[in-house]
């Protein structure tokens, strides 16, 4: 754009110094860069007009200052096309216009279907029909049938239908419904349940106090999390170390606004931790930060959000116990915090805390991300799964198992393609476009779905042994 100071113009500057000078050079922004992130439930895929996204497999385009940009949802097999959350996009039309001009940014193409979510010892399915199931630990009733007893069979969460979206906190199960109300069972020590209550826990669903327009939850290990429309973020339970984001630390039974952050389009949450990408492809963290989970390049604890360090254009998120993972547009992974079990897939393992991103090793073309406890999995374009960190369970799912000599980089999942989501703790989900679900690693609550543990993925059964 020009020169300022000691020199002027546009041309080359040349200062001849014989006292202190200011010199400032000037640049305008040439080109208008735009991500797709494609949270939610369902697949689907985004394109553009002029040419240069579809999402699918270009996730990202770039565009002159001078153009207007048109961004197409169309929904994949069984799922349907909820809303678009974004700077200049913010509506449940198939169909949004950015305008000449626009600032670089990230926008959410919402798509709601079928889904999988993975708490501490039990999995939760959300079918193409709307239904909720659930299998493995029932102790506090986070299955969601009306009783306490653990089942290594999907069963049918009760009074539940209408539901658009998933999570899993460490003992509780989420459930955002289509009319944008949240409703939760399980596990509520912390008030995790958001129903004003402290201490009774619930067998079946029960709403989430005061909350609408919701189109994004999370579960956190006691505390759970809700987007709303308008891009403002919810909290409710746990907040020892201020993962509520509210500026304190008491616990809420009732959900609390995160302190200063708009413009969110998707979150997600660890065990003591939450993470939030904005529309302008940062990312933000707060609560605990022991092993440098937050990524702000310091191990001090936040009760606000924190930017992460040196992070942009970044279009998928994911808290692990204690570690975080982001996808960015280019297909590449950045990981940080706890490494002890290579879970960072950086090529080492070290119990020193990592607070910056660094990238995982020879990982491109991912489209999505999963983390669990100590463990982390990758979704590739071409539809195989990728996993690093801890095996002790055999939860990397390649065949082997090992506790001491853990898988600081990538592997491939044995035999599983056609995959379109991914959970995990210390068992890992995933979903395949054909709508089976397949489990792996840790089993000792049934939580795979199926009577033992298993190094490679299995089919999770229904009752009678047929297919889920």
């Amino acid at each position: 754009a020009g020169w300022r100071g000691a020199c002027s113009g546009t041309g080359t500057c040349t200062v001849t110094m014989s006292t202190a000078k200011n010199v400032t050079a000037s640049f305008n922004r040439s080109n208008l860069v735009i991500g797709i992130a494609r949270p939610g439930s369902g697949s689907g895929t985004v394109s553009s007009t002029p040419t240069g996204i579809n999402c699918g497999a270009t996730c990202t385009g770039t565009y002159g200052l001078s153009t207007a940009v048109t961004l197409t949802a169309t929904a994949g097999t069984a799922s349907r096309f909820v809303r678009w959350i974004g700077s200049n996009c913010s509506s449940t039309s198939s169909t949004c216009t950015l305008p000449a001009g626009a600032a670089d940014q990230t926008v959410a193409a919402y798509f709601a279907g079928a889904s999988v979510a993975a708490g501490y010892g039990h999995s939760v399915a959300l079918t193409r029909d709307g239904m909720v199931w659930a299998w493995g630990d029932n102790e506090f009733g986070q299955l969601g049938n009306g009783t306490t007893t653990d089942s290594r069979v999907p069963v049918r969460v009760s009074n539940l239908s209408g539901v658009i979206a998933i999570a899993a906190g460490g003992y509780h199960s989420i459930a955002l419904k289509s009319d944008g109300t949240v409703w939760t069972w399980g596990d509520n020590g912390q008030g995790q349940l958001g129903s004003g209550a402290w201490t009774d826990n619930s067998l079946i669903p029960v709403q989430v106090s005061g909350l609408t327009g919701v189109v994004a939850i999370a579960g956190g290990g006691y505390y759970s999390l809700a987007l709303k429309s308008d891009g403002t973020l919810w909290a409710w339970g746990d907040n020892e170390f201020g993962q509520l984001g509210n500026n304190d630390t008491a616990d809420n039974n009732i959900p609390v606004q995160v302190s200063g952050l708009t413009g969110v389009i998707t979150i997600s949450a660890g065990d003591h931790h939450s993470v939030a990408l904005r529309s302008n492809g940062t990312v933000w963290t707060w609560g605990k930060n022991w092993l440098g989970q937050l990524g702000s390049g310091t191990l001090n604890d936040s009760l606000i959000p924190v930017a992460v360090s040196g992070l942009s254009r970044v279009i998928a998120i994911a808290a692990g116990s204690a570690h975080t993972l982001a996808l960015k547009s280019d297909g590449t992974v950045w990981a940080w915090g706890d490494n002890g079990y290579g879970q960072l897939g950086n090529g080492t393992t070290s119990y020193d805390p990592n607070p910056v991103p660094v990238p995982v090793s020879s990982l491109t073309g991912v489209i999505a991300i999963a983390a669990g406890n100590a463990h982390s999995i990758a979704l590739k374009s071409d539809g195989t799964v990728w996993a690093w960190g801890n095996n002790y369970y055999g939860q990397l799912g390649d065949g082997t198992t090992s506790y001491y000599d853990p898988n600081p980089v990538p592997v491939q999942v044995s035999g599983l393609t056609g995959v379109i989501a991914l959970a995990g703790y210390r068992h890992s989900l995933a979903l395949k476009s054909d709508g089976t679900v397949w489990a792996w690693g840790l089993n000792n609550y049934g939580q795979l779905g199926s009577t033992t543990s298993s190094t490679t993925p299995v089919q999770t059964l229904g009752t009678g042994g047929t297919g889920f």
